[in-house]
C-alpha cells in the first residue's frame, strides 16, 4: 500500500472518530430557526459553532466560535435534498452535499451576506458549489487536524491557518470554507485580500492613489474569514425581525451565586 492511500486511509478512520458529537455539549445561543429563515437569503454564507470533535479541533485552530461554513441556496438544486430552505455544504464522511436549516438545529450561527450582488452574480456564486455536489471531503486535511489530538499541539500560532491548507490538492475534493471561497472568486467577489499599498498612476496627481487587490489562495481560508472580512455584512435575525428591547421579559435576578452560572 502506497503512502498515499495510507494517509487516505489513516484519514478515514479519524474522520469517524472527530465527526462524533462531543458528549454534553451544547450552544448558550442556538439559532431560531424560524427567525434564521426569514432572514438569510440566496448567497448568504451560514457560519455555524458545531459540537463535534472536529469542530473544536477547527475552532482550536483557527482561534475562532466558527467551526464550520455553509452556502445558502434556497430552493436550487432541491432535487439534492435539503429541502426548500437549502445549503451547500462540505461534510466530513458524506462530502460535498445539499442540507435544509433544520440540520444545524440547536446550534449557534451566525448569517454573513456579500454586498452588491446582483441575481446574475449570486447565481454564478451558486451554481459554482452546485455543480461539486458529490465531491469528496479531503482526508488529508484530517491527518493534519490530527495534531490537536495530541496533548500539547506542537503548533506555533503562526502555522494554525497553514495546517488547514496541507490537504491533497486534488480539485475533486473540498473543505467547507474552501468550496465557498473558490466560489466567491469565481466572480472576483473579495473575501480577504491582500492589499497592495496604495500607489498613483501618475506622480503627479496629489490624491490619484489607488489600492491593488490580489486573492488569496483558497485554500487558506477558514470559516472566520467570512465573518472578519469588511465585504460581508453581518445579518442578525433577532434584530432583523423589528427588535424592540422594551418588549423583552424579565425573570428575577438569581438569590445566589450559584444560579448565576
Amino acid at each position: 500500500m502506497g503512502l498515499g492511500r495510507m494517509l487516505e486511509r489513516l484519514g478515514e478512520c479519524l474522520g469517524r472518530y472527530l465527526s462524533k458529537p462531543i458528549p454534553g455539549a451544547r450552544s448558550l445561543t442556538p439559532a431560531n430557526l424560524e427567525q434564521l429563515a426569514a432572514s438569510i437569503a440566496p448567497g448568504d454564507v451560514l457560519l455555524v459553532e458545531g459540537h463535534t470533535r472536529i469542530s473544536t479541533a477547527i475552532k482550536y485552530l483557527t482561534q475562532s466560535t466558527w467551526s464550520h461554513a455553509a452556502l445558502y441556496v434556497g430552493k436550487a438544486y432541491a432535487e439534492a435534498g435539503g429541502g426548500e430552505h437549502g445549503l451547500i455544504e462540505v461534510d466530513i464522511r458524506a462530502g460535498v452535499r445539499r442540507v435544509g436549516l433544520n440540520d444545524f438545529a440547536g446550534l449557534h450561527c451566525r448569517i454573513c451576506r456579500p454586498v452588491g450582488l446582483n441575481d446574475e452574480e449570486r447565481r454564478a456564486v451558486i451554481d459554482y458549489a452546485g455543480r461539486r455536489l458529490g465531491y469528496r471531503y479531503d482526508m488529508r486535511n484530517i491527518v493534519d487536524l490530527a495534531r490537536y489530538l495530541l496533548p500539547e499541539p506542537p503548533v506555533p500560532m503562526h502555522w494554525r491557518r497553514r495546517m488547514l491548507a496541507f490537504g491533497s490538492g486534488d480539485p475533486t475534493r473540498a473543505i467547507c470554507s474552501t468550496l465557498i471561497a473558490q466560489a466567491f472568486q469565481s466572480i472576483r467577489y473579495p473575501i480577504l485580500p491582500r492589499v497592495a499599498p496604495a500607489q498613483s498612476l501618475d506622480p503627479g496627481c496629489w490624491g490619484c492613489e489607488i489600492e491593488v487587490l490580489y486573492p488569496r489562495h483558497f485554500s487558506h481560508f477558514v470559516p472566520r474569514d467570512f465573518d472578519v472580512s469588511p465585504y460581508f455584512q453581518v445579518i442578525k435575525p433577532t434584530l432583523d425581525a423589528h427588535f424592540d428591547y422594551r418588549r423583552l421579559i424579565w425573570g428575577d435576578a438569581p438569590q445566589n451565586a450559584k444560579d448565576r452560572h
